[in-house]
Parts: structure tokens; C-alpha cells; sequence
């Protein structure tokens, strides 16, 4: 178990009268990505200062940092904007037949469900979402799921609505077993929970960037599998292709692409603005270490899973959540009366289905734990 890391309020931009926990949403700023992203406004302000190497530095940097954090390699890591985008990157490379399943979670994200549905239309396979059964784990459900009829299996290894867990290594031997696509969605767990691709060996896996990654909106992250690396991007932009970076040549154009997966970069990977501060976020992480984080959010979360069932509420064991999101199960109407009332507060939760979510970060305090069990206990 890795040491938990001590107070680290100070490095994040946080009001004195705002408890805040939402990272599961977006996150609060680091104080060094505002900097980075204060300076890189800057630097925008004065186009003549860029450089034809400024087009391609940071975004490389970030892709290594953010590859060292995942277990991968850069050239294993594509640059996108949302989790949608990732996701339909790997739907238009994958494929199935009628007859085929496609695996998704009861209550998962949106973007996962309306990305697999229209690849199911797409190749006549059949959408299965899979239930979870009263006393039952979302693992053993998906693995009951699990045989020769899945094509693809888009899972999480954290229940966006609640922080329940799913264990992905087992999920992963089970679909290589059955020849079955496994695509992970890891953007409520990169960041707060350990993960290594190397280890796991996705197919695929997203992340958002914003939540607990602690970077900037509107930019994320995709791994690929070496094995698909070849496919077709989602769009055609200049940056993709080899020789991109020598600009008096961009009329000589070219079929072959930049190594590894960067052919399915966004167009406008560059981003001036934004990739500083991701970077600044990446490495404050990389600092912390992972386990480091997950150690110190799973002493939190267990404080606020405790402190809410003394009130009544119910939380997931700590065997079934993860170790940095805790969902305390009320019917949806009065979860969202609560999280007004606690809003009022200046206590900021969210209601995701019918989970009262807990998302706190390194921000939060005890004076915060404190602040959100009395508000929780007023209001029931």
C-alpha cells in the first residue's frame, strides 16, 4: 500500500467557503496548470514569437508524459477532444456481423451507449447492456456476459454514477479468451486509480482529461493497440501526415502518415492554450505517483462512506467502490433534493442515476468532511 500524501490544498485553486466535491465533473484547477495556461495565453497574444518547432513540442511532450502515466508508449497514444471522438475512433476500426454482440453497462456513460448502438445499427450486431443482479458485481455480470457471440466489450473500471468497480484484468483474459474487442473507458479512474496498458492490454482506452487528470476541457487521450494503428482516422488534417513538419513541402502531398497512432489525432492537436496546461497537470500527477493519490482518496472516501452511513445512508463496501468515488444510494428525487441542499450550502456533489456522488480530490480537507456530513445531515 503507498504512503498517502499529506496536505496539498495549497496547490489547487479552491474558494475558503466552497467544499468541493465534483472532480468526478470537472475538476478544480491545479494552480500550476492556471500558470501554464496564463502563459501560454501570452505567448498566443504574440503570434510572430511561434516557432514551426512550436507546432509540434508540446503536443509531443504531453503524448510521452501522458504515455508514461498509462503504462504505454507515446507512439501508442492518440490526441483527442472528448471521449466520444476516442470512441469513435475505435468504432470505425473495429468490426462485428450479425449475429455478434456489443457489451455495454446498464446506466453507462452516454457517449459509450449511443457510440456502441450506432456501431451495432452499423454492422447488424446486437446492443447487450448488461444488468447487474441484486447482491451481484458488475464484474461477475459481465463476465456471465462474456462468450463467443461478443464482438466488442466497452467497459470501465469505475462506474461513472457511483465509483462501483469492475476488475478489469479478469474482464480483459475473458474477452481475449472469447476473441472479443476490449475497449475501456477509463475516464472516471486514470489519474486517481492505477492502471497500466501494458499490463491490462486493452484493445483501446479513453480518458478525458478534465476530471481526474485535473487538465483543461476539450482535451483527452486514446490508446491503441500496436494492432490497429493502421486503420483509418476519423479525419484527413494536415498534422497527420509524414514530413507535417517541414511546411514548405504541405503541397507535396503524401499518403503515409505519422508513426504509431498519431494518424488519429485531432485536427488542431497543437492547441497553444490548452496542451501547457494539460502537460503541467500530467506532471504534477507523475509527481504525486498514482497510488500516492489513490492512497490519500481512499482514506477520504472511506471517512465520508462512514460518516454518511452513520446518518442512515447506504455506500458501497469498500471491496465493490473505488477508491476515490463514493455514490451513497437515495431514490433519484430525493438524491437531487439533497444535492440542491447541499448546494445552498456551498457543498458541491452531483446526482448521477440515483447515486448522491462523491468525488473529492486533494483539495478537500477535513474541515470539508465535515462541512458535508452536517449539510447531508440537515437535510435528511
Amino acid at each position: 500500500m503507498a504512503e498517502p500524501l499529506g496536505d496539498e490544498r495549497g496547490k489547487f485553486e479552491i474558494d475558503e467557503d466552497v467544499a468541493y466535491f465534483n472532480t468526478a465533473a470537472l475538476s478544480p484547477l491545479l494552480r500550476s496548470v492556471r500558470a501554464a495556461g496564463d502563459e501560454a495565453l501570452a505567448r498566443r497574444g504574440k503570434p510572430w514569437t511561434t516557432t514551426s518547432a512550436d507546432w509540434f513540442t508540446d503536443s509531443e511532450a504531453l503524448r510521452a508524459r501522458f504515455a508514461q502515466l498509462a503504462g504505454a508508449t507515446a507512439d501508442e497514444i492518440a490526441l483527442v477532444p472528448a471521449t466520444s471522438y476516442g470512441l469513435a475512433v475505435v468504432a470505425r476500426n473495429l468490426d462485428a456481423r450479425p449475429g455478434d454482440r456489443v457489451l455495454v453497462l446498464d446506466g453507462e456513460f452516454p457517449s459509450n451507449y449511443y457510440t456502441w448502438r450506432r456501431f451495432a445499427e452499423r454492422t447488424g450486431a446486437e446492443l447487450h447492456v448488461v444488468e447487474r443482479e441484486p447482491g451481484q458485481t458488475w464484474t461477475e455480470s459481465i463476465l456471465a456476459a462474456v462468450d463467443e457471440r461478443v464482438a466488442v466489450a466497452s467497459v470501465p473500471n469505475v462506474h461513472w454514477t457511483n465509483g462501483a468497480v469492475v476488475d478489469l484484468p479478469r474482464i480483459g483474459a475473458a474477452l481475449r479468451a472469447a476473441g472479443s474487442a476490449f475497449v475501456v473507458d477509463a475516464s472516471q479512474s486514470l489519474g486517481a486509480m492505477p492502471l497500466d496498458v501494458a499490463e491490462l492490454r486493452p484493445d483501446a482506452l479513453v480518458a478525458v482529461g478534465y476530471k481526474w487528470l485535473l487538465g483543461p476541457y476539450s482535451l483527452g487521450y486514446l490508446y491503441l493497440d500496436p494492432r490497429l494503428h493502421g486503420g483509418e482516422p476519423l479525419e484527413e488534417n494536415w498534422i497527420l501526415r509524414a514530413g507535417s513538419d517541414d511546411f514548405a513541402s504541405l503541397v507535396d502531398y503524401r499518403d503515409d502518415y505519422l508513426p504509431g497512432a498519431r494518424r488519429f489525432d485531432v485536427g488542431e492537436r497543437t492547441s497553444f492554450q490548452l496542451t501547457p496546461m494539460a502537460l503541467a497537470a500530467v506532471e504534477q500527477i507523475l509527481e504525486w505517483t498514482v497510488p500516492r493519490v489513490a492512497a490519500t482518496l481512499r482514506r477520504r472516501t472511506d471517512e465520508i462512506a462512514a460518516g454518511a452511513e452513520a446518518l442512515g445512508l447506504t455506500a458501497p463496501p469498500p471491496e465493490m467502490r473505488a477508491s476515490h468515488l463514493v455514490g451513497l444510494e437515495l431514490p433519484r428525487d430525493a438524491a437531487r433534493r439533497l444535492a440542491a441542499t447541499l448546494s445552498a450550502a456551498r457543498v458541491i456533489a452531483s446526482v448521477r442515476g440515483s447515486s448522491l456522488r462523491i468525488a473529492p480530490h486533494l483539495h478537500n480537507s477535513d474541515a470539508d468532511v465535515e462541512r458535508l456530513l452536517a449539510a447531508v445531515a440537515s437535510a435528511l
